[in-house]
């Protein structure tokens, strides 16, 4: 005899399974965002390709939005999953306004930004109006976020602005230093070679003295590259102190070879103490600058004259040569161009209130004249006979 068995299945359990599908519909927007805001924590440098996964999780959730009516999501259920959702996708909206280029960018931030407004409109059952009024409060976040991003965006590139600026100055004072210090040594190094090959057949002590000239301006000029190269380093050391007036004597003393151009320096003793720190490096800057196109430019000059005189409010610096015969003369540097170091002294002592300009000076010399303003207010300097 058979029995039949009939076991009966309630009906909730029968639907258990389409409303299990349903709300795993629901959260998968909120899935894939939190999926995207792991990968974007656990790989800093994808940053930039987030603008992709956040549209595709903006069109997830437009379309659960648009669809819900049709599903069997109950309203807190669907409200719950889309308050997970958005707080997801505000973070994502401000790293793709920071990180993401301009075109990718400009999709994606505005469909999830609608996806976050948009999501409450259905919920409730009230007019036109009040929907708005709801889409217009929950827009206000994503708005926050994006210029969030918009703000760090341009604070990234104010730094970076910045970064490059301090490169190009860094860039702007080592050729300075190498034009104004190098060049003059080893154009000195140059002379004083010319000199000791002239005189050396005939008067063996002067070239003697030339050779110690050499070295001197070798060690001048590896002292420039070593204080250069520190610069560079940026070590945390403090930097040596350019060279200002206490070192113009040896300067203009070194400048003349033997049997070269007479130069002479002329400059009150006290005149250290009207001038600041960076005036009197600016100083020394210029009659480098003045001595270097001397050797350069006007290689017959005989006298060259180096006179700092003050007032009460300026200090005045005047480097003058003329264009006498001379048997030694510099050969000529080709491919190398000049003019740097008059035009960028200019704006140097234009930046500490002063003036610089240079032109013709008597019968076929040239004469270079810089102002610079005092520090502190000095009693003028008495006038003085002309020799």
């Amino acid at each position: 005899m058979t029995t039949s068995v009939t076991t009966a299945v309630p009906w909730g359990a029968a639907v258990a399974t389409p409303d299990a599908a349903w709300h795993a519909l629901a959260a998968l927007p909120a899935s894939a965002a939190a999926v995207t805001v792991v990968l974007a924590l656990a790989r800093p440098a994808h940053r930039t390709r987030l603008a992709r996964p956040l549209a595709l999780c903006a069109l997830l959730s437009l379309a659960l939005t648009a669809g819900h009516p049709l599903t069997g999501v109950s309203a807190p259920a669907r409200a719950w999953w889309s308050l997970v959702e958005a707080a997801l996708l505000l973070p994502l909206i401000a790293a793709v306004t920071r990180w993401s280029p301009p075109r990718a960018r400009r999709t994606a931030v505005p469909l999830a930004c609608v996806a976050v407004a948009v999501w409450p409109a259905v919920l409730i059952g009230a007019g036109p109006l009040e929907r708005a009024g709801v889409a217009a409060f929950w827009l206000l976040p994503a708005l926050v976020a994006t210029a969030f991003g918009v703000h760090q965006r341009r604070l990234a590139r104010r730094r970076a602005d910045a970064v490059a600026t301090a490169r190009r100055d860094q860039r702007l004072q080592l050729s300075r230093d190498l034009h104004d210090f190098v060049a003059h040594d080893i154009s000195g190094i140059v002379v004083q070679a010319q000199a000791a090959r002239f005189v050396a057949a005939h008067d063996p002590g002067q070239a003697a003295l030339a050779l110690e000239r050499i070295e001197k301006a070798g060690l001048n000029a590896l002292a420039a590259m070593d204080r250069t190269v520190a610069m560079l380093h940026d070590d945390g050391t403090p930097a040596q102190p350019l060279p200002g007036l206490d070192r113009l004597p040896a300067l203009v003393v070194d400048f003349a070879p033997p049997g070269g151009a007479r130069a002479r320096l002329r400059m009150p003793p006290d005149l250290a103490a009207a001038l600041s720190r960076e005036a009197g490096a600016a100083v020394y800057r210029v009659v480098v600058e003045a001595l270097t196109n001397v050797r350069r430019h006007a290689p017959a000059a005989t006298r060259v004259d180096v006179r700092l005189t003050r007032t009460a409010t300026t200090v005045r610096l005047r480097v003058t040569n003329d264009r006498g015969r001379t048997a030694l003369a510099p050969p000529p540097r080709r491919g190398i161009p000049g003019g740097l170091g008059v035009p960028a002294l200019t704006e140097h002592v234009r930046a500490l209130g002063g003036t610089l300009y240079a032109g013709p000076h008597g019968t076929g010399g040239w004469a270079l004249t810089a102002d610079f303003p005092t520090a502190v207010r000095v009693p003028a300097e008495p006038p003085r006979p002309s020799p």
